[in-house]
């Protein structure tokens, strides 16, 4: 049994998350929203997806879950060709809808729609902790390979630490960088890593 938390022993064996955001795209050097566009990966991301591969190499991967949108796919494949899990996708893990502010930097939406942003900040989506308990229910025990995006990691994030949405946006996480979350059967989620950009050095 792994152990849990130092103020309470989690109980049996956790399913295991290990989350990898996508490598870098043209739209993530700008720093700039990239929603439901369907942008490749740079040849930098390409390079980064490669790095996070050869580091879940030898990891015991029940399966590896995808956003459908390409710059998540393509960065699935890398560490599929070298890992030998089989890769599905799930809507749920793509990235939110940003409508109109689709191609903005943050500061550019800020300026704009600032009502808009606080709410939106306010109030993220269940679509996401809706796969993660189809990915729960379906591997339970297994450790899973769940590559996303910024949001909806963060997302999970939260969940994980019982954080309030705002906790989102206190958040850093770099393109191809790895997290890990244990979820275990009876109720607590341990956060083990956050951010780790130790492939990428």
């Amino acid at each position: 049994m792994r152990p849990g938390t130092h103020w309470r022993p989690a109980q049996g064996e956790p399913t295991v998350t290990v989350l990898l955001r996508h490598g870098q795209t043209p739209m993530s050097v700008q720093k700039r929203y990239a929603g439901r566009s369907d942008v490749p990966l740079t040849d930098t991301g390409v390079r980064q997806a490669a790095a996070a591969a050869k580091r879940l190499a030898s990891a015991s991967l029940g399966v590896i879950v995808s956003s459908p949108l390409l710059r998540a796919v393509q960065t699935a494949q890398e560490v599929a060709a070298v890992n030998g899990a089989a890769v599905v996708t799930d809507d749920g893990f793509r990235e939110a809808d940003f409508g109109a502010w689709e191609g903005m930097t943050f500061a550019e939406v800020r300026e704009r729609w600032p009502a808009e942003l606080a709410t939106w900040l306010a109030d993220p989506s269940a679509r996401v902790t809706a796969a993660l308990h189809r990915v729960l229910a379906a591997r339970a025990g297994q450790t899973v390979l769940i590559v996303s995006h910024v949001t909806p990691i963060k997302m999970l994030v939260a969940t994980a630490l019982l954080a309030p949405p705002a906790a989102l946006y206190r958040m850093h996480l770099d393109v191809a960088a790895l997290c890990e979350i244990d979820w275990y059967a009876d109720g607590p989620a341990v956060l083990r890593s956050f951010n780790d950009t130790g492939h990428l050095s």
